[in-house]
């Protein structure tokens, strides 16, 4: 899907080596530097007819380095029908346009000015239907933030997870929260469909997220269930991480210091044994002359192999 430039309208197109279509059922994304939406479908039968359009999915990119961003208050993923939620758009621009794509704009990105009134940098949103969209900001200068989802529910139970992604090796906290109900009994908190946790306690506290809790949550309790949202885990920025070739520099470099440090023990061995061995020269003599070694070389061989 590309966007024209003229009005907020996306056409679709082919994707290229495409244009007859193609055997596979899959297709890699490579280098994608924006935000789209891909979507597919079949041609079957003889003569051929083609199917139906698939769902639409999308495919985020940005800059993980912009110095653009997008918090929400509260910050939170899911959200019951008639919250109010802020949207903010952050960074060094004096121009924001606050973005979403909805799964039921098939075709049109819509800014906030469409569906509200942009005050400065924030946009408030009214949930009051169920949808799901994704958000975010673009800046005058044409930076693009992180993208949030938003779901909006009307059943009765949500989960309360951040909506945007959290730093390895801080802590989380993910938590059940029902239209007014209070939990008096078991709650449920599955991590990629397998129950992590089942107790009388409504939240799920992780005290040092890993990659490893990178995933889809949900809660559960009294036979209904939230909604599941995505946990993102992003490295901490702040933490240096050596990469290969500095790590192949320090490893030739231990391996010289090691020889190095070898050489002079093995001089200091070498030296002891000969001088011990002045006491017994004869005997070693008539060793060596009785099986055709010669012991008093051993060192210098072992040495000579050292350098």
């Amino acid at each position: 899907m590309v966007p024209e430039s003229s009005e907020n309208f996306y056409r679709y197109e082919l994707l290229p080596g495409s244009s007859s279509g193609t055997e596979q059922d899959s297709f890699i994304v490579h280098g994608q530097t924006q935000t789209t939406r891909y979507r597919c479908r079949a041609g079957r039968g003889d003569p051929e007819y083609l199917t139906y359009y698939s769902v639409s999915k999308f495919v985020w990119s940005a800059d993980i380095h912009s110095s653009a961003s997008l918090t929400v208050s509260p910050d939170r993923a899911q959200h019951f029908t008639s919250d109010s939620v802020s949207l903010s758009c952050e960074g060094n621009s004096a121009e924001w346009r606050l973005m979403r794509f909805s799964t039921e704009d098939t075709y049109y990105w819509l800014d906030c000015s469409t569906w509200r009134t942009m005050t400065g940098s924030t946009c408030i949103i009214n949930t009051y239907r169920t949808s799901d969209a994704v958000y975010w900001c673009e800046s005058g200068s044409g930076e693009f933030s992180n993208a949030v989802n938003i779901t909006v529910q009307d059943g009765d139970m949500i989960l309360l997870s951040p909506a945007r992604p959290v730093t390895e090796g801080h802590s989380v906290s993910l938590s059940c929260k029902s239209r007014g109900q209070t939990f008096d009994s078991i709650v449920f908190f599955y991590h990629n469909e397998k129950v992590i946790q089942s107790d009388s306690r409504w939240e799920l506290n992780i005290s040092a997220v890993s990659k490893s809790d990178e995933g889809f949550y949900k809660c559960q309790h009294s036979g209904r269930e939230s909604a599941q949202s995505w946990m993102s885990v992003q490295v901490d920025p702040a933490v240096s991480r050596p990469d290969s070739s500095s790590f192949s520099v320090w490893l030739i470099v231990g391996l010289v210091c090691g020889i190095v440090l070898l050489i002079p023990l093995l001089i200091l061995f070498c030296y002891r044994a000969s001088k011990d061995s002045g006491f017994v020269r004869p005997v070693q003599s008539e060793s060596a002359n009785a099986d055709g070694v010669d012991h008093e070389n051993d060192c210098y061989s072992t040495l000579q192999h050292a350098q």
